[in-house]
């Protein structure tokens, strides 16, 4: 159902309509490249998850073979310790058998690692995406940072090393706000993953990245609150 799953398509150009804003609004500033650069991850995502979502044939086949190699080295074991006698010779063959039935242990234990080999690939990939998203939404917290609303009236006395800024109070506001929508999605981009694989370490990274960017934007709307304050007369 097209309303019950996030599209990888539509977040995409939600990013790409959201970049033509920044730059109509504040061209050649460091805030449109940012965006420009999560929209070059959201493209590179999408192409990581169509291969996340795909299993590994290659792999499949080789733990296939090993389990069917593995099945017929137990079925040859049993047959050949029903077939001894208790004599000195069965007594004589004990070691071999003990060698065989190690053989086999080792067997299903490599069976039970290529069984879980695929499912680590697959985490390992995701994870380092979503770090990448993680990174990104601290930078584009670094962008609104310095941009402190409570500067904005006539009169402030400022410092040698005050943060200063050209923007209006409304030019202020948009930039805010376009952070805080860059945050939103790179959340997205994040719980993208989250619909593709049934890890509980990746839907736990998922979550933290969601309330990181919750978090972050909650910053941000306190900065524009400010700024909707009706100034004394």
């Amino acid at each position: 159902m097209p309303y019950r799953s996030l599209n990888a398509d539509h977040i995409e150009r939600t990013l790409e309509k959201l970049l033509h804003r920044i730059e109509e609004r504040f061209p050649g500033r460091g805030i449109g490249k940012l965006c420009a650069e999560l929209l070059n991850i959201a493209r590179e995502d999408r192409e990581r998850l169509t291969w996340v979502s795909k299993p590994n044939f290659w792999l499949r086949s080789g733990v296939a073979l090993i389990l069917a190699l593995g099945a017929g080295g137990i079925i040859w074991t049993l047959s050949s310790v029903g077939s001894l006698r208790v004599s000195t010779e069965a007594f004589d063959a004990i070691q071999g058998v003990e060698a065989i039935l190690n053989i086999v242990a080792l067997a299903g234990a490599s069976v039970w690692f290529l069984l879980n080999l695929e499912s680590s690939m697959r985490r390992e990939r995701v994870l380092a995406d979503l770090h990448e998203l993680r990174s990104i939404a601290h930078v584009v917290d670094m962008h609104q940072l310095t941009k402190d609303p409570t500067t904005m009236p006539e009169g402030i006395n400022e410092t040698a090393s005050s943060e200063r800024h050209s923007m209006t109070a409304f030019e202020l506001m948009r930039y805010l706000d376009y952070c805080s929508e860059m945050l939103a999605l790179t959340g997205k981009l994040a719980a993208l993953y989250m619909q593709n694989v049934r890890d509980p370490l990746i839907i736990q990274t998922v979550n933290e990245i969601e309330d990181l960017t919750g978090n972050l934007s909650r910053k941000i709307w306190q900065k524009i609150m400010i700024l909707n304050q009706p100034t004394a007369p």
